[in-house]
């Protein structure tokens, strides 16, 4: 049995970080039979780590930020719309749609991590935010979601409100800004080789086997 070790950098508001993590588990699937097994540890990425309370419209953000025009943003949507439904995500893009602050998402993902609910918690930020269109910065729904994959309110209630959680987010994204990771998804495999972006299947089933490979000699 190989294991290989996946950190995974992303941000809950990218829609790239759910199609790669996607692709990749549709990987690991095909490579069962070869006895490759992963190990992932999710880290923090905030896309706007300066946005305000109040987020703001999605297209009006994406217009601000890369110059595209509605026609642009729109097609963008749809193709995302399409991968999503071919890795088995459901992606609800509206005209309303807001982008948010994701900053204490991430205080509940880092502490997630050490009760091994990381993963789970992942998971359903991500569909909260792009499936059921919810505010993923507001307290009160992070803690409905945290009580949907079995996390205590009240613990992480305290998290939220834990300044040292914040801290932690901040730094760990500094280390990986310094590290040469300024865009996200970035997968890192048993930290040293580095896959950046939404990787089709086929190429990280490749690159699985070929770290899996230099592990054994």
């Amino acid at each position: 049995m190989s294991k290989v070790r996946i950190d995974i950098v992303s941000d809950v508001v990218c829609p790239w970080c759910i199609i790669g993590y996607k692709r990749l588990e549709k990987a690991l699937f095909e490579l069962k039979a070869e006895q490759i097994e992963a190990e992932i540890h999710w880290h923090p990425f905030e896309l706007n780590p300066a946005m305000k309370a109040e987020g703001q419209n999605l297209r009006e953000h994406v217009n601000e930020k890369y110059g595209s025009s509605e026609q642009a943003s729109r097609s963008a949507r749809e193709t995302l719309t399409e991968l999503g439904q071919q890795v088995g995500f459901d992606f609800q893009f509206n005209d309303e749609m807001r982008i948010y602050n994701t900053r204490k998402a991430h205080q509940l993902l880092m502490w997630a991590q050490q009760e091994n609910r990381q993963f789970q918690l992942e998971m359903a930020l991500f569909k909260a935010y792009f499936s059921d269109n919810k505010d993923v910065s507001d307290e009160a729904i992070l803690l409905e979601i945290a009580q949907s994959v079995g996390i205590d309110s009240d613990t992480a209630k305290r998290v939220l409100e834990d300044e040292s959680w914040a801290e932690t987010v901040a730094s760990t994204e500094q280390q990986w800004l310094e590290a040469g990771i300024n865009a996200v998804p970035a997968l890192i495999f048993n930290k040293k080789h580095l896959v950046s972006g939404a990787q089709q299947t086929h190429h990280l089933v490749q690159a699985l086997r070929e770290v899996a490979a230099l592990e054994e000699e």
